[in-house]
C-alpha cells in the first residue's frame, strides 16, 4: 500500500497568483522587484510581484566583502544618496599585495591592473545595502515574505515553471508533522525569477531539468571566509582596500585575501579559496585563519575585536560558465545564474544589473498579454549591455590562475592592464574550463598533509566559536537540511579515498566521522550549524550530499556583514 503524503492528508495547499513572484531577497532579486513596480508606475500600471526570502529579513543571510561599484545602483536609484543609501565610505586607497610566508611585496600603483583599481567605489556592508533595497521595495508596493524558504519548483502540464512552493513549517527529525505543523503554500505566476545566490537550491534543479548549461564550461566556484572585526582607532583607515594574493595557498591552488576598512573604527576581512582545489586535506577555513596572523594583515587587526563571522560559495566561472539563463516560465538572476566578475571581486553591480534586465523582459511580456513563454528579450538584452563587455574581457581570469601564480599575475597584468593601453577592449584568445569542482580531488595518500596552527582565541579561532558569532541557528526538530543520497558513501569512498574532507571544507564543523561502538566509522551531520555557505553541495567528490530548505528564518543572521 503507497504511503500517504502530507498533500494527501492535510492538502491541497493554499494558492496565491502573481504577476511575479521572485525567489530570493538579494541585492538581485531586490532590483528585479524594484524595477518592475519602477516601470509600473511610469505606465501608470499595476503589476503585482511577491519576494520570498527564506533568512528572517531581507539581508539576514547576506554575505559579501564588500567594495561596490555603483554603477548599477546609479541606474536603479539616480538619486540613492538623496533616499539614503548605506554607501558611506568611498575607497580611499588601494594596496594589491604579494605574499610570501613572512613578507609582501606591493604592486606599484601604475602596474596594478584596471580590474583592482576601486576609484569611485564604496566599501560596504551588503547586508545593511539589501535591508535598505528591501524598504524601497516594500515602499514601492512589493510584497516580502521574510522566513519563508522557496522549497519546491511548481510546473503546468506544459512543463512551464508556474511558480514555487513554500516549505511546510512543523516537521519533526522523525519526518512526521508534529503540533506546529502548517502546510506550505503555493505562489503562482506568470513569471518566477530566481535570486538564490551561488548554487542556488532551486536554480540547480531548473539547469539540470532545462539543460542550461549545455555547451557551456563546467560552472566554477570558491567559498568565501570573512569577519567582521572592530579595530583601534589608531589603525582605522577607512576607505583602504587591500587584495592579497601567493601564501598561505600553494602555486597551484587559486585564492587570495582581502581587507577592506569601513566607517567607525570596522575592517571587513576575509579568504577566498578556489573549490577546484586538488589536495582534500586543505580546509578554506584553516587557511583564513592563519593568512589573518601574516603580519601584513595582522598590523591591521591586532588588539581589536572579532565581531562577526560567516562564509558562502561564490560562483565565479564568468561568461564561459554562464548557463543560459532563461527557460519557459522564469529565468535565473545574479549568482544563481553566475554573473559574478571574479576579476572584480565583485558581482553586487551585476545582480542588480541582471535583476533589472530581467525586470525589463518580463514587463514587457506581461504588457503584451504574454505569460510562461521565455524570456528571450532578457539575455538578448544582457549581450548588448555594460555588464557583458565587463564580463567579456574578464573571461579568462580564473583560468590562468590555474596555470599558476606567476601565469596567472601574468597574464592578467596583459589583459587587464597591456591590452586596455593599446586600445584592445577584449582578449583576442579565449581558456576553456573542463573539469567540474567535485571532481578535482587527488586522492589523500597521493597529497602533503597539511599541519595548521592552534587558534590562540584572540586572532585566529576554531570553527564553533565562529559559528557562534555568526549567529546561526535553526529549529532542532526538523529533518536534517543536509541530506545524503546514499548514506554509504561518506565512509565508502570519502573517508577512505579523501581522508574525509567534508569534515576539512565545511567551515561550521557540520560534519564530523566519529566512531560506533564497534570501531566502525559514520558521517555525523550537526544540521544546526551550518550558515548555508553549500559548499558541500559543490565539492563532495561523489555529489552525494544535496543541501535542502530547512524551515523558513534559520540559519545565520548577519548583523553588518
Amino acid at each position: 500500500m503507497k504511503p500517504t503524503s502530507l498533500l494527501d492528508r492535510y492538502g491541497p495547499r493554499e494558492a496565491m497568483e502573481y504577476d511575479v513572484v521572485v525567489v530570493g531577497a538579494g541585492p538581485g532579486g531586490l532590483a528585479t522587484a524594484i524595477h518592475l513596480k519602477q516601470l509600473a508606475a511610469e505606465k501608470g500600471e499595476d503589476v503585482s510581484v511577491v519576494l520570498l526570502e527564506k533568512g528572517s529579513a531581507p539581508g539576514a543571510h547576506i554575505l559579501s566583502g564588500a567594495v561596490m561599484d555603483p554603477i548599477a545602483l546609479n541606474e536603479l536609484f539616480p538619486n540613492w544618496k538623496d533616499l539614503g543609501a548605506p554607501l558611506n565610505q568611498p575607497v580611499t586607497g588601494d594596496d594589491v599585495l604579494f605574499l610570501s610566508e613572512t613578507g609582501a611585496r606591493r604592486t606599484p600603483n601604475f602596474l596594478v591592473p584596471d580590474c583592482f583599481h576601486n576609484e569611485g567605489n564604496y566599501v560596504i556592508s551588503l547586508g545593511a545595502l539589501t535591508q535598505w533595497l528591501g524598504e524601497q521595495a516594500e515602499g514601492l508596493g512589493v510584497e516580502i515574505f521574510p522566513g519563508f524558504t522557496a522549497a519546491e519548483v511548481l510546473y503546468d502540464d506544459n512543463d512551464s515553471v508556474k511558480g514555487v512552493a513554500t516549505g511546510n513549517l512543523g516537521i519533526g527529525k522523525d519526518g512526521q508533522p508534529h503540533d506546529g505543523f502548517q502546510l506550505g503554500m503555493e505562489l503562482h505566476a506568470k513569471y518566477t525569477i530566481f535570486a538564490e545566490g551561488a548554487r542556488g537550491h532551486l536554480g540547480k534543479q531548473l539547469i539540470a531539468k532545462y539543460k542550461l548549461d549545455e555547451g557551456r564550461d563546467p560552472q566554477s566556484h570558491a567559498i568565501g571566509i570573512k569577519e567582521l572585526w572592530e579595530i583601534d582607532p589608531t589603525r582605522a583607515q577607512p576607505g583602504r582596500v587591500v587584495h592579497t594574493a601567493g601564501w598561505p595557498m600553494d602555486t597551484q591552488t587559486y585564492g587570495g585575501g582581502f581587507l577592506y576598512h569601513l566607517e567607525g573604527n570596522k575592517v571587513t576581512l576575509g579568504f577566498v579559496t578556489g573549490l577546484d582545489y586538488k589536495n582534500p586535506w586543505l580546509s578554506p577555513f584553516e587557511e583564513m585563519q592563519r593568512w589573518k596572523a601574516h603580519p601584513a594583515i595582522r598590523a591591521h587587526i591586532e588588539g581589536g575585536k572579532r565581531i562577526g563571522y560567516g562564509a558562502r560559495a561564490i560562483t565565479a566561472g564568468g561568461l564561459l560558465s554562464l548557463p543560459k539563463t532563461v527557460f519557459p516560465g522564469g529565468a535565473l538572476i545574479g549568482c544563481d545564474a553566475g554573473y559574478l566578475n571574479a576579476a572584480r571581486i565583485k558581482g553586487s553591480h551585476a545582480a542588480i544589473k541582471s535583476g533589472m534586465l530581467a525586470a525589463e523582459a518580463a514587463f514587457e511580456a506581461l504588457a503584451a498579454g504574454r505569460s510562461s513563454d521565455e524570456l528571450s528579450a532578457y539575455p538578448a538584452a544582457f549581450e548588448n549591455s555594460w555588464l557583458h563587455t565587463e564580463l567579456d574581457q574578464s573571461r579568462n581570469f580564473k583560468q590562468w590562475f590555474k596555470k599558476g601564480h606567476l601565469v596567472g599575475a601574468l597574464m592578467v597584468g596583459i589583459e587587464q592592464w597591456l591590452l586596455p593601453r593599446l586600445g584592445i577592449k577584449r582578449p583576442p584568445w579565449t581558456i576553456h574550463r573542463t573539469q567540474a569542482d567535485h571532481a578535482t580531488l587527488s586522492p589523500a595518500a597521493e597529497m602533503p598533509q597539511i599541519s595548521y596552527p592552534k587558534p590562540d582565541g584572540k586572532l585566529t579561532f576554531d570553527r564553533l566559536s565562529s559559528v557562534f558569532v555568526s549567529n546561526t541557528n535553526h529549529e532542532e526538530n526538523q529533518p536534517a537540511h543536509l541530506t545524503l543520497k546514499d548514506a554509504s558513501l561518506p565512509v565508502q569512498i570519502n573517508l577512505a579515498k579523501y581522508a574525509g574532507p567534508e569534515s576539512r571544507y565545511c567551515p561550521a564543523g557540520v560534519y564530523e566521522f566519529v566512531k560506533n561502538p564497534d570501531n566502525s566509522d559514520r558521517l555525523q551531520i550537526n544540521a544546526q550549524n551550518c550558515v548555508h555557505c553549500k559548499t558541500c553541495d559543490i565539492k563532495d567528490p561523489t555529489q552525494n550530499i544535496v543541501w535542502v530548505t530547512p524551515e523558513g528564518g534559520g540559519g545565520p543572521n548577519y548583523a553588518g556583514m
